[in-house]
């Protein structure tokens, strides 16, 4: 929702952005991954389910490391986007962080989860059930 479909780097107005998150929130289910979570804010109202994936820090680094230069990414935004995940645990009035995610999750009064290991995400991936036809990013 927040990047512009097949264009590297390049972020969409906020209106269209946040227009579209809260409009496929109005669906009877949905799945936003929330890094964004200026955008899990604005739909927070309408979350069922809340499950912050916090993994220890190092091994975002090392998997985005790993995962290398994607789709026409430039070595400058890719050096870039590895230092802001490296940054994320110490990022602070920012709603991309650690402080603002944990915020989120402690004031979510409905059913959460937390997985904080690649195992319980794994475990927690492996129980569901519903087939998701079709992601709105475009």
């Amino acid at each position: 929702m927040h990047w512009e479909p097949g264009r590297v780097g390049i972020a969409r107005g906020r209106v269209l952005r946040d227009k579209r998150a809260t409009g496929a929130a109005q669906a009877d289910s949905w799945i936003m991954e929330g890094v964004y979570g200026q955008l899990v804010n604005m739909v927070l109202d309408r979350v069922t389910t809340l499950i912050w994936i916090d993994l220890p820090e190092e091994e975002c680094v090392e998997s985005f490391k790993e995962r290398g230069i994607q789709g026409g990414e430039t070595r400058t935004q890719f050096d870039d986007l590895l230092k802001w995940v490296a940054e994320y645990r110490i990022r602070t009035n920012n709603w991309n962080s650690f402080q603002v995610h944990g915020r989120l999750f402690a004031e979510f009064s409905g059913p959460k989860l937390l997985l904080s290991n690649r195992q319980a995400v794994t475990e927690f991936a492996e129980t569901l059930t519903v087939c998701v036809g079709e992601a709105i990013d475009e």
